[in-house]
């Protein structure tokens, strides 16, 4: 249940109220000020908001929409409203927004995580223990950079939106530079070997590709309707980690194999892109202005061509590795 609060010109308060129908709400005019309260479902929220910003006029100083989570509500009314509404409905956009805002420029506490998961990843697939590199994988939090890449096209900020790709290379590099450090010092002391874990990463089958587009779909999916993050980071992590760790690791151990893990590893991050961005086309995230989203899709559609271009390049390259 979210409280919306509207305050507007008192000549407008009609309007508002018409908006919000036969949903609970309470008004009162203040001076020249009209403010009108409202409970809604969540899954209410994005289509109210949309209506209301289309008959607020924010040229009024006093223009102000604000939406809270109650503490706690106690009403009868709503309390049957909720028991009505049992299914969750996607997330306003400025929600969206706010929740990817720190992927949008470099956290060095994330990729020293980042890079704590690629080494328990490397140690996994070493010991070709299963366990460690799923491990790995719920401590990563590269699905952060990839959320934030679609959410931010999805609006039309492509700013934001290369800032966020730029993070998401910054924990990849990372990850692969701890590999190789790792393994350029554990292969003094120990005979590095292709373990069955290792293998499975050294093939860059172009099926790959569509696993991770699924993967970056549902992962969108999940996270604008609610999903935890670290259940939905998990679809991301297993897609580009481990082939990450293992380029990092034939770089060292076997420099004859290290083309397939990079391959792999890029048809994954471009993959788990275009999945994001056909989420975020499927679920109507965007602007509420019509003007925006024209220009919001003239971006994604221009990231999508070039995505596409770049899959098909490493198709063929991965055909002859």
């Amino acid at each position: 249940m979210k409280k919306i609060v509207v305050t507007t010109k008192k000549e407008d308060m009609d309007k508002v109220t018409k908006i919000f129908g036969n949903r609970f709400f309470t008004s009162e005019v203040k001076g020249e000020c009209a403010v009108i309260t409202s409970y809604i479902p969540d899954n209410e929220l994005d289509e109210i908001i949309k209506k209301l910003d289309d008959v607020v006029d924010f040229r009024f100083k006093d223009s102000l929409i604000e939406v809270s989570s109650p503490f706690f509500v106690k009403s009868s009314v709503l309390e049957r409203i909720e028991k009505r509404e049992s299914i969750k409905g996607k997330l306003p956009v400025e929600k969206l927004l706010e929740s990817v805002k720190i992927y949008t420029s470099v956290d060095f506490g994330k990729v020293i995580l980042a890079g704590i998961a690629g080494f328990i990843a490397m140690m996994g697939l070493f010991m070709n223990n299963v366990a460690l590199v799923i491990g790995a994988m719920l401590l990563s939090p590269i699905l952060g950079p990839i959320y934030a890449f679609a959410i931010n096209l999805a609006v039309g900020d492509a700013k934001d939106s290369m800032k966020s790709i730029l993070n998401l290379l910054v924990m990849i590099l990372f990850v692969i530079a701890i590999s190789v450090i790792s393994t350029f010092i554990l292969s003094g002391v120990m005979d590095i070997r292709k373990t069955p874990e290792i293998i499975t990463r050294l093939s860059a089958n172009p099926v790959y590709v569509l696993i991770a587009v699924l993967l970056g779909f549902a992962s969108i999916l999940a996270l604008s309707k609610g999903v935890s993050e670290s259940i939905a980071g998990v679809a991301i992590a297993v897609a580009i980690l481990p082939p990450a760790v293992v380029f990092g690791i034939c770089i060292v151990a076997f420099p004859w194999n290290f083309t397939a893990p990079l391959v792999l590893t890029l048809d994954n991050i471009i993959g788990l892109m275009i999945g994001s961005l056909l989420s975020v086309l499927v679920l109507d995230i965007g602007p509420r202005k019509y003007y925006e989203k024209n220009v919001a899709k003239k971006f994604i559609r221009r990231v999508f061509y070039v995505l596409v271009l770049l899959i098909a390049i490493l198709t063929a390259i991965s055909l002859y590795i």
